[in-house]
């Protein structure tokens, strides 16, 4: 069973689009990260050789930022990389983590703290994430994100927050991929119980949620009020995971007008154990399929 966004179709070039430019840079910064540190140069003596800074170097090598060529040329051969196919395909690599992500369409509305998201999230093979206020947004109907994007941009035209619900509703194009992540979503009780949008739409909400948990590439877990406090009471965050070996697992937790992204791995090694305390504290997946048609009864 695959999953259709709601209101839409599978979209075309499905399989290019799950390409994400943002991982590619990832993967391409770690790569000219050690090759600089086999070549025993420091980040000062690199931003000298390309004419930049330093904090260049540590955006380039966390893909932070987009490769020029003759950067990555010149960075190769201060590390000593003379074969020509090495060189030939690192600069193909760079070229292709340059494309635009799909979300470039977006751009006047997009921040840039959130495009990183997007790119990670669209490269993930995994996503756990733990929801304190809302569903997430892999997660929602139309109706629902719209009344979400409502309460975070009350003073926006009516076509830009179409235009944000748009984008909200186009990530969840990666259900439809040959090869689609593996979403665990664990959400506190109060999420199923804020009536966002009114009755109508969040009861239409906790039937989304009652069908997509159904599907094989989709968890989802609810921590009831019974459990008392928890170990996440603190806020939302999301964990992704990549097929990748060059890529590390990475935490994203959004704030109002930023996010922060942790990848050093006793951070994460931190949140991956909360999430797996919760999801242990949480209602077991066929328990939370009960408890979900318990609420929409009573919504």
């Amino acid at each position: 069973m695959s999953m259709v966004p709601p209101g839409g179709q599978p979209p075309a070039g499905s399989e290019d689009e799950s390409r994400s430019p943002t991982a590619l840079r990832i993967v391409l910064g770690s790569q000219l990260r050690r090759l600089r540190e086999a070549a025993d140069v420091t980040p000062d003596q690199a931003a000298y050789e390309i004419r930049a800074s330093r904090s260049k170097i540590s955006r380039m090598e966390h893909g932070r930022v987009g490769f020029k060529d003759r950067d990555v040329a010149d960075l190769l051969t201060l590390y000593g990389v003379t074969d020509e196919q090495t060189r030939a395909r690192m600069l193909s690599f760079a070229r292709q983590a340059n494309t635009p992500g799909w979300w470039s369409k977006y751009d006047d509305i997009l921040p840039d703290w959130f495009e990183v998201y997007l790119g990670l999230e669209g490269a993930a093979s995994v996503i756990r994430t733990f929801e304190l206020q809302f569903v997430h947004g892999l997660l929602q109907t139309e109706a629902y994100a719209h009344a979400v994007t409502v309460l975070g941009h009350k003073a926006a035209p009516a076509e830009e927050i179409d235009r944000r619900v748009s984008l909200r509703l186009k990530r969840q194009d990666a259900f439809t991929y040959p090869e689609p992540p593996q979403v665990w979503s664990v959400m506190d009780e109060a999420v199923l119980r804020r009536p966002v949008g009114g009755r109508a739409v969040m009861r239409a909400q906790l039937d989304h949620l009652t069908e997509v948990a159904s599907l094989p590439q989709v968890t989802i877990q609810v921590v009831p009020f019974g459990c008392g406090g928890h170990a996440a009471a603190g806020g939302s965050f999301t964990v992704l995971r990549f097929a990748e070996q060059e890529l590390p697992d990475i935490v994203y937790i959004e704030q109002l007008t930023s996010a922060l992204y942790l990848d050093d791995r006793e951070d994460v090694d931190h949140y991956l154990e909360v999430m797996n305390e919760l999801s242990t504290q949480a209602l077991t997946p066929a328990r939370t399929a009960r408890f979900l048609t318990e609420i929409t009864r009573e919504t």
